[in-house]
């Protein structure tokens, strides 16, 4: 399993009726992706214009090709709308004890 995380800050003074229909087209682009087991987004709390969205793929072979297909032409759009952007490429703990999710009381 990976996890990609891209995080960006939109621009200042965005027009945020536009930047909602890019984004629920390139979600739905990005759920039909072979491979992508799940997709989050948040907004900071700190900072309202920081937004991150986060994918889970079953394998690295998946997430490349969405990278190097559908992702680029994304990419190149969020820029009418974003800055800062960054991303990063998560691959599950060599620990067998944190390979699954902890929580309190289990």
């Amino acid at each position: 399993m990976v996890e990609g995380t891209v995080t960006y800050d939109l621009l200042p003074n965005v027009e945020l009726q536009a930047y909602a229909l890019w984004a629920k087209k390139a979600t739905e682009a990005t759920l039909k992706a072979p491979g992508l087991i799940e997709f989050r987004a948040h907004r900071g709390f700190m900072a309202r214009a920081q937004v991150r969205t986060t994918t889970v793929w079953q394998s690295m072979a998946d997430w490349a090709k969405f990278i190097e297909g559908p992702w680029q032409q994304m990419e190149a759009e969020m820029r009418v709308y974003a800055t800062n952007l960054r991303s990063e490429l998560w691959g599950p703990s060599p620990l067998p004890m944190f390979r699954e999710p902890l929580r309190p009381g289990k």
